[in-house]
């Protein structure tokens, strides 16, 4: 999939709906209800897929990697019932999943984290999650993610996929991306991502007035929920909100599109 413009993340083939008339690039399915990263039902997930068609590329959110290892199997078997539900689109795969390591610091995640990449369907990109406010959600720092994740644009994890670093909030209650972490952070692990030839997504509560803001990044996707809900995360996405997201995003120049991206040196050290 092209990774470049609004990706609006939805819950239900109504949002999804709504997210398309708005001019979304991209259509996420997660549960807000559950967390930054919450996976939705197989059936929620099937509706989106059959009502997206091919209008647009659709992925998911597979939950916290935590869960995984308290359940071995848990997102190869929640994967499988998405391609397994009953509807219009069966045997339906995302083009991109993205699992987070929220309460991970510290331990040896990296081996789950391989695991469970590569079990994924080689036309399945895979999305690494760094949340800019790992301190308070006891997250690894995103430079070891980011590290941890290089093989997906290119070693045994790639099978044909290229690799995502999202940068994301994990705790919505909290400070949005802008807030969580200091600009030079933000500027530090984006340019560490270009090097080991990753796409860049950047999402974390940002409302509509940010992304001007935003735009000096230079992300290939911005990645929205609450700026195109009415009333808060939990309401309904809003095709007009959507719409206005959409302008905004479309003035972004990123370096995917024009601009070729240099060899991968070595990471530095996190």
């Amino acid at each position: 999939m092209i990774w470049r413009g609004l990706l609006v993340s939805v819950r239900d083939a109504g949002e999804a709906e709504a997210a398309l008339a708005g001019g979304a690039a991209i259509i996420d399915v997660k549960d807000p209800a559950v967390g930054s990263l919450g996976a939705a039902s197989p059936a929620a997930v099937a509706a989106v897929a059959a009502t997206v068609g091919q209008r647009a590329a659709w992925t998911v959110a597979a939950g916290e990697l935590r869960d995984e290892l308290a359940s071995p199997g848990t997102i190869h078997r929640w994967l499988a019932a998405i391609a397994a539900a009953d509807g219009p689109a069966p045997g339906a795969r995302p083009a991109a999943v993205k699992v987070g390591l929220a309460g991970l610091a510290g331990s040896a995640w990296q081996p789950a984290f391989h695991d469970v990449m590569n079990e994924l369907a080689a036309t399945i990109t895979r999305v690494a999650v760094a949340y800019a406010d790992w301190d308070r959600v006891a997250a690894p720092n995103p430079l070891e993610i980011i590290e941890a994740a290089e093989p997906l644009n290119g070693g045994q994890l790639n099978r044909g996929s290229s690799g995502v670093l999202l940068i994301d909030t994990a705790d919505k209650s909290g400070p949005d991306l802008l807030h969580a972490c200091s600009w030079t952070d933000l500027e530090t692990w984006i340019a560490v991502a270009r090097r080991a030839g990753m796409a860049v997504a950047v999402a974390g509560r940002l409302q509509l007035e940010a992304i001007s803001q935003v735009r000096r990044l230079r992300p290939d996707v911005v990645a929205l929920r609450s700026a195109v809900c009415l009333n808060t995360r939990l309401g309904p996405v809003d095709a007009a909100l959507v719409r206005r997201a959409a302008a905004a995003v479309d003035l972004l120049e990123t370096p995917s599109h024009g601009t070729a991206r240099t060899s991968r040196p070595p990471l530095p050290q996190s």
